[in-house]
């Protein structure tokens, strides 16, 4: 075995190490990354949701910087302008289209997924990176629980709006995922926190943890039609979201913490790696497949990956967006 990747399985064991600015350190020497070649994405389409703040603002701009068309979509017209018009002022190209979409909302979701079919001819590339955290327990418009909403029922409806754009292109998906959601098994009988006890973290944790299962189950659904889905995780960085969030964990870490640019490094990997993009139904950290599960009773066998699926369907209020296969 290649001694380097016996320390790096060493390293993910340890947790605290792998999640932190060391562990990417470390792997950054023993693999000797290397930065994408300039303009590898030139002439291809990305969208990233959530593009304005933290990881998703970072892997914009290295997206940018490697000739991709970047379509933002996020909440804020201002947000999405201001950084789409700093973007035009470095790069003195208007290639940075803006769609207005609340992921919470399913018919601002519709709404967005139906501009972008009807103005992009491709999409070789779609980062599902949006989300959010709320302290008490909230409900969406459509009376979907926020959290969930937001992080899984409001991207799934999306993608699968998209799929024909992803189709054309044999195009991949790449949804930003929690290390939190390791910690966490599927409620199947509270979803959306309705009896337990709400707690911010655990409906976020939660809410990722149902993301990589559905990651897993689109893969298996889209396989041999040229279209990858895939998760990644970017450890812990320190980004305003984790600060605003979890205020306490952030202060304690911050000496440890990744930079954005430390934890988004897996995001511009998969959109230029030709080996990495011909993956699907993984779990990267640091430019490497991880385990989906790390305790058994985290762990969901097919059945109820199909289950969930069909759960999210139905909240969805959407067709299901590829049929069962044999």
């Amino acid at each position: 075995m290649d001694p380097r990747l016996l320390i790096d399985d060493l390293l993910e064991i340890t947790i605290a190490a792998s999640f932190t600015r060391p562990g990417f350190a470390l792997r950054r020497r023993l693999f000797d990354w290397h930065l994408p070649a300039p303009d590898a994405l030139r002439g291809r389409t990305v969208l990233v949701t959530g593009p304005t703040s933290g990881l998703g603002r970072v892997a914009t701009e290295g997206l940018a910087a490697l000739g991709a068309r970047v379509v933002l979509v996020g909440r804020s017209p201002e947000r999405l302008e201001r950084v789409r018009d700093e973007l035009v002022a470095l790069h003195g190209e208007d290639r940075f289209p803006i769609v207005v979409g609340d992921l919470a909302s399913l018919a601002s979701v519709r709404a967005a997924a139906d501009r972008i079919l009807a103005t992009e001819p491709r999409l070789d590339v779609l980062v599902d990176n949006a989300g959010a955290m709320f302290a008490t327990r909230t409900e969406s418009p459509d009376g979907i629980e926020a959290t969930l909403a937001t992080l899984v029922v409001g991207p799934f409806a999306f993608l699968g709006r998209l799929l024909p754009l992803l189709r054309r292109t044999s195009g991949q998906v790449i949804s930003v995922t929690s290390g939190g959601m390791y910690l966490q098994g599927v409620q199947f009988d509270d979803l959306e926190w309705e009896h337990e006890p709400y707690s911010g973290a655990r409906a976020y944790a939660h809410a990722k943890r149902i993301q990589v299962a559905l990651v897993r189950e689109w893969a298996r659904r889209l396989a041999g039609s040229g279209v990858r889905v895939n998760a990644m995780h970017p450890g812990w960085a320190d980004t305003p979201g984790l600060a605003e969030a979890l205020p306490a964990f952030h202060d304690v870490m911050r000496p440890l913490l990744r930079t954005p640019e430390d934890g988004a490094d897996t995001i511009l990997w998969l959109a230029t790696d030709r080996g990495a993009a011909a993956e699907s139904g993984r779990l990267f950290l640091d430019r490497r497949s991880r385990p989906f599960d790390r305790f058994p009773g985290t762990r969901l066998g097919p059945a109820e990956r199909r289950r969930l699926w069909d759960e999210i369907v139905r909240l969805s209020g959407e067709p299901a967006p590829l049929t069962q296969p044999a």
